[in-house]
């Protein structure tokens, strides 16, 4: 029998390049859920291509426009909004929800699939980031599997297979250094978007690119590997890797370091995470060893990218402030993008926002929520009133 599976985010990169996938093993998935918010027309063509029996949208008035513009033998269910994604991610039938979509949305329906018992194969950072304590915990009194598809993750994932917990001495993430690692503090506080979005090695969506560029990237995927591998925060190194070729490491109680390399694509860690625990042959490009040249190693400037420093802190104090970190990030990175503030007032941003809050620990999922909505309110104040 086919899996049957739903795609949140099918529209953007992450989700287009699953259904890449999915269409070189039509014999192994069925399709039954999509979402893909406003882009209604590459959902449309993905709808008349894999015939799911659901789609959701981002309001009512856009799946009314979806519908008419759909071929009236479809008899697919249009659904908008958060209550659509809680429905096809929480689908009886459905054997994998991959999450794709960018920012806090991904945490309803994320938690939602997990308490249901649905295996999910997260691309999402943000909801591992902000809820990662209630999510594997409900994930393990549900047995339900949440799966990495970030390149870093999936790399310690198969890294970990068949290797013992108490083993692991540290786990190394390889970060690109984004658009402008190589740049003096000086020139940071003039950099345009332009140069921010300038990635050398990886083709993302904007607010990823920034993220990347501020290294907080980075920064939030070390709350991810915390939750993930069930690794403290002192065991976790990051490594600028400008290649980034070798995608992370894991080093051994021995010496040994076992790392995964690849080219830069992230079909390869997708396909791991549908497949997983099996290895799956494909026809995406090998890498050339021959042809790399060197591989390069250096340690991360915590002081010239202070959002690194600051998700250490959060994941140190716990509780609700890694989803105010998170909330910051966003309204910040927002606020650079369209030209309000500087790149080198992102982190100055998230730090007062972070000040600020009264934490809560243990928090539930509304608390989550709570933080993450007085954290963009904040953020918002502070992006206004800079002086």
């Amino acid at each position: 029998m086919r899996k049957k599976i739903v795609i949140l985010g099918s529209t953007g990169s992450i989700g287009q390049q699953t259904l890449e996938v999915i269409r070189k093993y039509l014999n192994e998935f069925e399709v039954i859920g999509l979402s893909g918010w406003e882009n209604t027309t590459l959902l449309k063509e993905q709808i008349i291509f894999f015939k799911p029996k659901i789609a959701v949208v981002k309001d009512e008035y856009v799946a009314r426009n979806l519908k008419k513009n759909l071929n009236k033998q479809n008899n697919i269910k249009i659904l908008w909004g958060t209550n659509g994604l809680i429905n096809i991610s929480t689908l009886k039938e459905a054997d994998i929800i991959v999450v794709a979509i960018t920012g806090i949305a991904s945490l309803i329906p994320t938690y939602e699939a997990v308490k249901k018992g649905k295996n999910v194969a997260l691309a999402s950072k943000e909801a591992m980031v902000v809820a990662g304590e209630l999510l594997v915990k409900e994930a393990k009194l549900k047995n339900s599997k949440i799966l990495p598809i970030d390149s870093e993750h999936s790399a310690i994932l198969q890294c970990l297979k068949n290797e013992q917990k108490d083993c692991v001495e540290k786990i190394i993430l390889t970060a690109s250094g984004g658009a402008l690692y190589d740049l003096t503090e000086t020139a940071l506080k003039n950099v345009t978007v332009e140069d921010a979005l300038n990635h050398p090695t990886w083709k993302m969506g904007k607010k990823v690119t920034i993220d990347s560029a501020t290294l907080m990237n980075k920064g939030l995927e070390v709350i991810e590997a915390k939750w993930f591998f069930n690794i403290p925060a002192d065991k976790i190194e990051i490594v600028i890797h400008p290649q980034s070729y070798i995608h992370s490491m894991v080093q051994f109680i021995d010496g040994t370091i076992m790392a995964q390399i690849s080219e830069h694509d992230m079909r390869i860690p997708i396909q791991y995470a549908l497949f997983y625990p099996n290895r799956i042959i494909n026809n995406f490009s090998r890498l050339d060893l021959n042809k790399i040249g060197q591989l390069t190693f250096r340690k991360p400037n915590f002081n010239k990218f202070p959002c690194i420093k600051l998700a250490y802190q959060a994941l140190e104090r716990g509780g609700t402030m890694p989803a105010v970190l998170n909330g910051a990030n966003e309204i910040a990175v927002n606020a650079f993008l369209n030209c309000k503030i500087r790149i080198s007032e992102i982190p100055v941003i998230i730090q007062n926002t972070m000040k600020e809050h009264k934490l809560k620990y243990s928090p539930n999922i509304s608390d989550i929520l709570d933080a993450d909505y007085w954290a963009r309110e904040r953020a918002l104040n502070f992006c206004t009133n800079k002086k």
